[in-house]
């Protein structure tokens, strides 16, 4: 298993928390949440996250449009239900037309899972890089700051 900064692994690190229900559904034939459903929590969250922080800009500059361009999960424990999960997430690197999104997901006091999610920005006519104040956005909602 990788290595990951003990600051992934306090909740105090991330700027912005929400909690999302787990569903029977979610479980697999052992009992725990499977992976795509946890795929989709953090998902969940991630919108969420874009939603009530960032979407704001995108109203601003019709045209422009943010594409997932990765994600990349570490399963740290098994989930369970029906205890809902809290994701916390912040903004973890920035560049001239890229993000990340750093995600980390407790369920009772436990993190059970890290998500890094890479956001590539596209301007109306492709080519513009991301503004100055959209980065100054971002910047606001920093993962340890």
């Amino acid at each position: 298993m990788p290595q990951f900064d003990p600051a992934r692994l306090d909740p105090a690190s991330y700027p912005y928390s929400t909690s999302v229900e787990t569903r029977f559904q979610d479980l697999d034939p052992l009992g725990h949440i499977n992976n795509v459903a946890m795929a989709a929590l953090f998902e969940n969250g991630r919108v969420r996250f874009n939603r009530d922080n960032l979407v704001e800009r995108q109203r601003r500059v019709p045209g422009d449009r943010w594409l997932i361009a990765r994600v990349e999960i570490n399963y740290l424990a098994e989930g369970h239900f029906p205890d809902p999960i809290e994701v916390a997430s912040g903004i973890g690197t920035i560049g001239n037309r890229s993000w990340t999104i750093l995600s980390a997901a407790w369920q009772s006091g436990r993190c059970v899972g890290l998500c890094d999610s890479t956001i590539v920005y596209q301007s109306k006519d492709g080519k513009q890089p991301i503004s100055d104040d959209f980065r100054a956005e971002l910047e606001r909602w920093k993962f340890g700051g």
